[in-house]
């Protein structure tokens, strides 16, 4: 293998590419789309179960349960990540480590965040799961 590309595991080879930030589309996010859009970066449409995005957070209180194991990065404003054991308070460059399962609350008044989570395919997951 060299540098420049990778097995996805489907037999087709992930090229490494760059991603440039203004070339992203936001889009709203799920039933809250006027508090969060997020631009999806890598996850499946790349052969890698690896997802990784920017969000953009806006007068938010969005309350969720985490599917996936996720670190957030805080790029400018800041964020608080209620947990039952504790407000996690995020400026930027802090980073949050949340594993699947955590119930929580994302607040923030204006937050840009990139996250990794893993498996990048988590809905397709619980809808096995589920069947």
């Amino acid at each position: 293998m060299d540098g420049g590309s990778m097995d996805s595991g489907s037999g087709e080879t992930a090229q490494a590419r760059r991603i440039a930030f203004d070339d992203l589309p936001f889009q709203p996010r799920f039933a809250y789309g006027d508090e969060a859009e997020i631009a999806v970066v890598t996850g499946t449409q790349d052969g890698t179960p690896l997802g990784t995005g920017f969000a953009r957070f806006s007068e938010a209180a969005i309350p969720w349960t985490v599917q996936y194991d996720e670190v957030l990065l805080v790029l400018e404003g800041s964020i608080s990540v209620e947990t039952a054991e504790a407000a996690l308070e995020l400026g930027p460059r802090d980073c949050a480590w949340l594993p699947k399962g955590t119930e929580l609350v994302y607040r923030s008044q204006d937050a840009l965040v990139f996250y990794a989570i893993h498996p990048s395919d988590w809905a397709e997951h619980d809808a096995e799961v589920g069947a």
